[in-house]
């Protein structure tokens, strides 16, 4: 804003601006929550009698909502649903349906295979959940809530690096330094203390560690180069992007498609699939997760190393005619 516009102008334009983005951000993280319904979830169902049967009645059921694919046992499906290649698995048995659920893998996705399990069957069916979600958060809710301050902080703490700290070198250590720090204290406070956090201490503070260092050198690398523009793309890739696209409300195939897959390149979408995935399933699936986080912290770190390389751009000569004159003595 112009340094001679009036203050009421510059308010006017702070105002259509702010509201011009929330209306935009306020949108998108609508439309991808109320989008969420099944598209192409994996599900098995265990070759029995009828099972040809069941496997066209739940596409029949549910066009385009389930990858259904064939077991040969019940017990080769749990494996399935141990390794996180399958939400759910489909039993026929002797007058009836059974169902067999990884509810740790997505609280929303085992209630909704639940409803079209007792569609299917006509009434109530036997379910068994072979990977039970945390009994302290068995919704999901708790580690939802708990997640997004953590994307939050990332940013405002970015954000502050680049407008208050002006060596960039510092801006570094800053970023590793608060990583470390908010892995530990986050993993404390959702691991023990509100307890939606299963698995081990360290584990999950590495994987918060790995996300907020992800996040933090994104943004303040980008700033640091290119000044409050950088600063605004970081934020919203980062975050206005990463967090509805990250499934951890539901599950990554809830999400309108190409979108949950995108989201899954992105650090918030992969650090919510791997804290589900280290505890419960014991790391099944976790390279994939992992490789994202590490590629994007490299890519931070490279930003923040190559602003600290860039020599800062020499300052304009004085005009000698400019140079204040000695007063004249009276």
């Amino acid at each position: 804003m112009s340094s001679t516009a009036s203050p009421r102008a510059e308010a006017r334009t702070v105002l259509i601006i702010v509201a011009i983005v929330q209306f935009v951000i306020g949108g998108w993280f609508s439309w991808s929550a109320s989008r969420a319904e099944p598209r192409d979830l994996p599900v098995l169902v265990v070759a029995a009698p009828g099972a040809e049967q069941l496997t066209e009645r739940l596409r029949e059921a549910a066009p385009g909502a389930y990858a259904v694919k064939s077991a040969a046992t019940a017990e080769e499906a749990d494996a399935a649903l141990r390794d996180r290649e399958a939400y759910g698995v489909l039993l026929p048995v002797s007058g009836g349906l059974e169902l067999h659920l990884a509810s740790a893998a997505s609280p929303t996705v085992a209630q909704t295979l639940t409803g079209q399990a007792q569609e299917l069957a006509g009434g109530p069916v036997r379910v068994t959940d072979v990977v039970p979600a945390d009994a302290d958060d068995p919704h999901g809710a708790g580690l939802s809530t708990g997640f997004l301050p953590l994307l939050i902080t990332a940013v405002i703490a970015a954000l502050l690096f680049v407008l208050k700290v002006r060596d960039a070198g510092a801006r570094l250590l800053g970023a590793v330094g608060f990583a470390v720090v908010s892995g530990l204290l986050s993993s404390l406070m959702l691991t023990h203390l509100s307890g939606v956090l299963p698995g081990n201490y360290f584990v999950n503070a590495g994987i918060v560690a790995l996300l907020e260092l992800a996040m933090v050198s994104v943004i303040t690398g980008l700033g640091s180069l290119v000044g409050p523009p950088g600063i605004a793309v970081g934020a919203v890739l980062m975050f206005v992007v990463g967090n509805p696209l990250s499934g951890l409300a539901s599950a990554p195939e809830m999400l309108p498609q190409p979108f949950g897959a995108i989201g899954q390149f992105l650090p918030a979408g992969a650090a919510a699939t791997l804290l589900r995935t280290v505890g419960p399933f014991d790391g099944a699936g976790a390279g994939g997760p992992v490789l994202v986080l590490v590629v994007w912290a490299l890519i931070g770190l490279g930003l923040l190393y190559a602003s600290s390389r860039r020599r800062p751009a020499p300052a304009a000569p004085q005009d000698p005619s400019a140079a204040p004159r000695p007063a004249a003595a009276h």
